[in-house]
């Protein structure tokens, strides 16, 4: 049986509020203001974190390395999750986004220090990406842990 939410107790009413919250999440990117979009929206238990790139947002600067793009990734990343109340290990899904598909290898080892023990599914597409500049970007889904 479905409860509805008027006939919960004001206690449990909030607590199933609280699993309905959206949220987005800015790194303050100024992608995002030009594009209308946000670093991560959390959705009730889930986290999803936009395709993200090796850009340091504060500096709105990018390396010309592949390896210090996907690090960059990360804690772009990391940070998004961080203020969702998230860690890299509650991420459940990644997808890689790589114009040149021999740069992905050589990312290996970041993503594996990243990923390795957490295992979530995975996906690597090879794509054009909206700057010439960037050569990898990365995009994550992850489940908030229960409080």
């Amino acid at each position: 049986m479905t409860e509805r939410l008027t006939e919960l107790p004001a206690e449990r009413r909030a607590e199933r509020l609280e699993q309905r919250e959206r949220r987005a999440i800015l790194s303050g990117s100024t992608f995002e203001e030009r594009i209308g979009y946000a670093r991560a929206v959390v959705d009730g238990d889930f986290v999803h974190v936009s395709g993200t790139t090796g850009f340091d947002y504060a500096a709105m600067t990018i390396s010309d390395d592949v390896v210090e793009q996907a690090e960059e990734c990360l804690r772009n990343i990391e940070a998004a999750l961080g203020e969702a109340g998230c860690t890299l290990a509650d991420v459940v899904r990644v997808r890689y986004m790589l114009p040149d598909r021999e740069d992905f290898e050589p990312c290996w080892p970041a993503l594996h220090r990243a990923f390795g023990a957490i295992r979530p599914a995975a996906t690597m597409l090879v794509c054009g990406l909206s700057d010439p500049r960037m050569k990898i970007e990365i995009e994550a889904y992850a489940r908030r842990p229960a409080p």
